[in-house]
């Protein structure tokens, strides 16, 4: 890409940065860790559903910014699993265990944490209900991640527990990498792709990059079938084509949407009426808004994403009740941690300023995504957005000049500091 350099590049995605990778300038002024200072006086009560990239963030962010805010978050999950790198533990290249983080930062910061599952959401009560208990709350953030639409496929409910989408990363990462590990050589691999939207639009393509580079070196007569039920890939459409070229034993069918499974013949059908069969198969069903969304009726007019005010993440639906991450419609933005990140720290900020009676900046997210082609390569892409009329809109997109050692070590270093400025 013509004058965009790597030093540009780097700086566009906010390497190194602690605070999110916001433009600069557009964060407000954040406080110090004051962990090991005396607690103030309680004036109010968040509840934060879902610990992963928005709500972890968004309930560090809520403690440092204002440590008389009590924070609590409801998290079944004892540890943070990154899905972003979860595809590499695919191929071998990284293990589930260097994705694997504990919440003693959290609690550090004086963030109450129990590991156990919001059951009800109770607007007219400005309550939650977990087991037997209600927990009050002046604010309530929501952060359910994404959920599965599993009639859309026939015969995909039947065998769910069964089939692997390994789409949520953790123990299924790793008994699908073993069941690619245990592929004949000569066997064939099928990788479907949902309709767009879907929780990190170029992982399913980085996805194949990795089966593809692992058949390739271990087991070079099994091939990579991909059905996409998208008319192309949808996310650095280019890079990746690139990359493919690499990979014979991948074949790549756009506009081939997964309408059918038979888990007992081995065999899926196609919205062409194609029948594949497979030895191994990752089926990624299409997906929604975490349950709890849906049960709180958070949920917009598709039935599958919630609605949001882009300055304050306030549901449209439910007054004083906050949604981000991958749950919200979202649009232009895409649903992946950089931006589940960055919607956490508006949020926080957002919540403070409402909760002290002070009026909400105005903040853009920020959005930089890696994927890895091979072992050792990677490509990149740097969104960046700004609000007009409280609507997020994107000013650029830019992305690397080809797939390179050098994206992939600074891959390495930007997950390094995303992750401490999540959790530590």
């Amino acid at each position: 890409m013509p004058g965009f350099s790597r030093r540009k590049f780097l700086k566009a995605s906010g390497i190194g940065l602690g605070l999110g990778f916001l433009a600069p300038g557009q964060f407000v002024a954040f406080a110090a860790d004051r962990s090991h200072e005396p607690a103030a006086r309680t004036k109010h009560r968040v509840i934060v559903i879902g610990g992963g990239w928005g709500g972890a963030t968004a309930a560090k962010y809520l403690r440092l910014l204002d440590r008389s805010i009590a924070v609590t978050v409801l998290e079944p999950n004892k540890q943070f699993v990154s899905c972003p790198f979860s595809n590499l533990v695919l191929s071998g290249v990284e293990s589930l265990k260097n994705l694997t983080h504990t919440y003693d930062g959290l609690r550090r910061h004086g963030v109450k944490i129990r590991h156990e599952a919001a059951a009800a959401i109770e607007p007219d009560q400005k309550r939650v209900r977990v087991g037997k208990d209600y927990l009050p709350y002046d604010r309530l953030v929501v952060s359910p991640g994404v959920d599965f639409l599993w009639e859309q496929v026939e015969g995909l409910e039947a065998a769910k527990d069964k089939l692997l989408h390994a789409w949520k990363a953790g123990p299924q990462t790793v008994q699908l990498a073993r069941q690619l590990q245990a592929i004949p050589d000569g066997g064939v691999f099928v990788l479907s792709v949902p309709l767009a939207a879907y929780r990190c639009p170029p992982g399913p393509y980085e996805r194949a990059c990795q089966i593809a580079w692992y058949l390739k070196t271990k087991k070079p007569r099994s091939k990579l079938i991909m059905l996409d039920a998208n008319k192309d890939i949808v996310s650095k459409a280019g890079l990746f084509k690139a990359a493919w070229k690499e990979y014979p034993n991948l074949e790549y069918q756009p506009a081939s949407k997964v309408e059918k499974i038979d888990a007992a013949s081995r065999e899926v059908t196609t919205d062409l009426g194609d029948k594949i069969k497979y030895d191994v198969i990752n089926l990624i069903p299409p997906q929604r808004a975490g349950d709890i969304a849906f049960e709180a009726d958070l949920v917009g007019a598709d039935k599958r994403w919630c609605e949001v005010n882009h300055m304050t993440y306030e549901s449209v639906k439910q007054k004083e009740i906050h949604v981000i991450g991958d749950a919200t419609i979202g649009l232009p933005v895409p649903k992946s941690g950089n931006i589940a990140n960055s919607m956490g720290k508006i949020c926080a900020v957002a919540v403070a300023h409402l909760l002290n009676g002070k009026e909400v900046p105005a903040m853009a997210p920020g959005n930089t995504c890696y994927s890895w082609v091979n072992n050792r390569e990677a490509i990149a892409i740097v969104n960046t957005y700004k609000l007009e009329n409280e609507k997020v809109v994107q000013i650029e997109a830019k992305v690397t000049p080809g797939q390179s050692v050098a994206v992939a070590q600074n891959s390495l270093s930007w997950r390094a500091s995303i992750w401490n400025d999540v959790l530590a």
